[in-house]
């Protein structure tokens, strides 16, 4: 991660925008920088927010990524792996509850020498955020330390309900609704939207998951096409897809533009800035799943990217609703696979960071 050696110019630019104190603008400069760093199509999504809005999305994104990153690092790698030595599952669960401690009492204002937690504790209180739903994603978190597979979607969506889809509804308030809207349809958008990105990112990064000893496409789904997890294993060392991994991802892709479609008649409730970006973050997340249909569904061969100069295409299309529609109407029409066109809505997720209570089955995600 770069630096904030600019800190006073970053403590005046964020006074002018929204108010905060120096030490309070370098900590969501620092969430800007991971948010930029890690998580580049939603970022440039975001700069098509108002300030004050735009720094509370970084700061909430800061917290997820940096809690991922934790549980990333003690997660049991693949027995084939030769990646770098990893903290065993017990200190990254150490460390979770740690983080999750270290938000608590900075929210009691107690002082901290966390660089990211200011500005998330800030974050919370100035958009009333829930606490319950942030359990629920740290929850979903340590799953990971301790869950590789998922044999039902009904599974990976009960894990999806805490790793994705609160982390849709508690971007809501930060977002804003326009007047009349209503609540519980927005809600309900926000999560389906979380589901999408979240099978997204689950398709484009099979072999990344590999290397981490998980596999977070359902058993049930592999099965279907006569794949197993060592097909997946064997693919990934040969550096291409089979036939029957191919057939399952498109079969993915499918799904997950279920969730899309399931998503889009929400984004109208929006605030209309916020509408905007919410568009192109459909949009540049959608098209992960168009480059995967370019690329013959081989995500085995390199990571899947969308090329820069589409990414601006696709964010000037979310400026307007009829370009917008248009740009995902073509989505659709492309990317649309044979997955069943029913959603499905899980069970409550995970409620605490202590233990998972997702279904019997074995699985791991992360938030992309």
């Amino acid at each position: 991660m770069r630096g904030d050696q600019s800190a006073p110019g970053v403590a005046r630019r964020y006074a002018s925008t929204g108010g905060v104190d120096e030490a309070l603008a370098r900590s969501y400069e620092r969430c800007r920088l991971i948010h930029r760093d890690h998580g580049r199509s939603y970022y440039r999504a975001t700069a098509l927010l108002p300030a004050q809005r735009r720094r509370a999305v970084h700061a909430l994104y800061a917290f997820t990524r940096l809690a991922d990153d934790i549980v990333d690092d003690g997660s049991p790698p693949a027995v084939s792996s030769a990646s770098a030595p990893q903290a065993s599952p017990k200190v990254a669960a150490e460390r979770l509850a740690a983080w999750r401690s270290g938000l608590a009492s900075t929210l009691r204002g107690e002082p901290t020498t966390d660089p990211v937690l200011p500005a998330v504790a800030d974050t919370i209180r100035t958009y009333g955020l829930s606490l319950e739903e942030i359990d629920q994603f740290l929850a979903s978190m340590a799953m990971d330390l301790t869950v590789t597979r998922y044999e039902t979607y009904a599974d990976l969506l009960g894990y999806m309900h805490g790793s994705s889809a609160v982390i849709g509804t508690l971007t809501l308030p930060i977002l804003g609704l326009s007047p009349g809207a209503d609540i519980a349809a927005a809600r309900e958008a926000a999560r389906q939207l979380g589901y999408g990105f979240q099978l997204t990112n689950f398709i484009r990064d099979v072999a990344e998951d590999l290397r981490r000893g998980r596999v977070y496409l359902p058993l049930e789904d592999l099965a279907r096409f006569g794949v197993t997890p060592r097909t997946l294993a064997d693919d990934a060392a040969r550096g291409r897809a089979s036939a029957p991994v191919r057939a399952l991802i498109r079969y993915e892709c499918g799904r997950a533009l279920a969730h899309y479609a399931a998503a889009r008649p929400g984004i109208a409730l929006l605030e209309p800035r916020s509408r905007i970006c919410i568009q192109a973050a459909y949009l540049l997340y959608g098209s992960i799943l168009d480059e995967v249909v370019r690329a013959g569904y081989d995500v085995l061969r390199g990571r899947v990217v969308v090329p820069g100069p589409r990414r601006v295409r696709l964010v000037a299309a979310a400026l307007h609703a009829r370009t917008f529609a248009a740009a995902a109407d073509r989505l659709a029409r492309r990317v649309a696979g044979p997955a069943p066109v029913a959603v499905a809505t899980p069970v409550a997720g995970p409620t605490s960071v202590a233990g998972p209570a997702v279904g019997a089955a074995p699985t791991s995600v992360e938030t992309g």
